[in-house]
């Protein structure tokens, strides 16, 4: 059972949680049901239908499997659809809202799809929020800032791709209601997100699951030139889902980066994985064709997620993958093999 983060008593309230059928929705999901159980939750999902973004990745990432021993109520349908969110406003009361829905894909060229469904869906979402009188939880994203310097601060956007654009865009917004409301709205920029139920994202997931199946299927891993020069902030599931709990009710709204605050090298990843699956493969080293629109160094200022939320990362990157390389092993015997 993960950890519980909050004392509040949650029963009688209802949580929506749309995306809920994806990653971190999905965990969310859970984390109410084995903490939370006598609180109401509702997951909003699109669900794969197989449909494609031109670049050939599915549309939507959101599985059934990700919610296999969750017992709440489970919605199929599109945040865009406007008689869907009607229905939502009359049927329900929501205390809280947990928006993860999202095109997530930084490589979608679909600017239009992305912009109706990253931020005028999200505008809808905020007034049904106004409307229940719920809390605001929503995924914001590294990707807002680009090749900002590390480490990255909120107020030093500068977005590379149309994602990162939404996302910013979705922040503006946030602050626009912030000023003119009295519900919580939390933005939280989630930076390189790795854990339990991201593996149906395909190959938008973590290279600590792809490189963790490379291992597994005995070749050496493949890392690009100089790996041990490009860092990341990668964060484990369990304080992403800490940060989204902590933002329920916060010191104050606004939009919070959800990092370690440490960066670490790929070249990382692969000796941390290699120690705890007890391998000692040869790395292979290509190029890095990236050159030129690749983030080389990603590391959160947490400071005021720290002050605000009462956030603390309680997971180092030994830490992460040492509690995911189990369910790194089981999904490879099970999906992969």
């Amino acid at each position: 059972m993960q950890m519980r983060y909050i004392d509040d008593n949650l029963s009688n309230k209802t949580i929506l949680i749309t995306g809920g059928a994806g990653f971190i929705g999905s965990n969310l999901a859970l984390y109410f049901q084995n903490n939370h159980p006598d609180a109401k939750v509702v997951v909003l999902d699109s669900f794969r239908s197989g449909e494609k973004l031109s670049n050939g990745n599915l549309k939507s990432f959101g599985h059934f499997k990700n919610l296999i021993g969750f017992d709440g109520e489970i919605i199929s349908g599109d945040i865009n659809d406007k008689e869907l969110l009607f229905n939502l406003e009359l049927n329900y009361k929501f205390d809280y809202i947990f928006h993860e829905a999202a095109i997530s894909d930084t490589t979608a060229l679909e600017q239009d799809l992305m912009i109706r469904t990253n931020v005028n869906a999200y505008k809808d979402l905020l007034d049904l929020a106004i409307k229940h009188s719920a809390n605001m939880i929503y995924a914001s994203s590294a990707a807002t800032y680009g090749n900002a310097a590390s480490p990255q601060k909120v107020g030093e956007e500068a977005p590379q791709n149309v994602y990162g654009f939404s996302k910013l865009t979705m922040d503006n917004l946030s602050r626009e209601y912030i000023e003119k409301s009295d519900i919580s709205i939390v933005g939280l920029r989630y930076f390189n997100v790795y854990g339990e139920r991201e593996y149906f994202k395909n190959t938008t997931a973590s290279m600590i699951l792809q490189f963790g199946h490379q291992i597994l299927s005995g070749k050496n891993p493949r890392l690009f030139e100089d790996s041990d020069k490009i860092l990341r902030d990668f964060i484990y599931i369990e304080d992403v889902i800490q940060a989204n709990i902590k933002a329920m009710n916060p010191k104050r709204s606004g939009i919070y980066n959800v990092g370690t605050g440490r960066a670490r090298s790929f070249q990382d990843i692969v000796d941390i994985l290699q120690h705890e699956l007890g391998t000692d493969l040869r790395c292979e080293y290509i190029k890095n064709p990236f050159i030129g629109s690749y983030q080389f160094h990603t590391e959160a200022d947490i400071a005021l997620t720290k002050e605000m939320l009462g956030y603390e990362p309680k997971f180092e990157m030994e830490d992460g993958i040492k509690a995911y390389v189990k369910e790194i092993k089981r999904v490879y015997e099970e999906e992969v093999k």
